[in-house]
């Protein structure tokens, strides 16, 4: 028997729905990219830190 129930889980949270960019102006549009970027910036500083957290655990448990 697993340690627990996948279905005992949350259920994962939609993703949200793309933009609708037609309607958007150009100044909407170079916004929204700047948005994008910044949690693009955001995720890219999470995944270094998850890696170094991995790295560091990984020496930890090399010796």
């Amino acid at each position: 028997m697993p340690a627990f129930d996948p279905e005992d889980l949350p259920p994962r949270p939609a993703r949200p729905a793309p933009r609708l960019l037609d309607p958007m102006s150009v100044d909407e549009l170079e916004a929204y990219i700047g948005e994008l970027e910044a949690e693009i910036a955001r995720v890219r500083q999470a995944i270094a830190a998850k890696r170094g957290h991995r790295s560091a655990a990984e020496s930890v448990f090399r010796r």
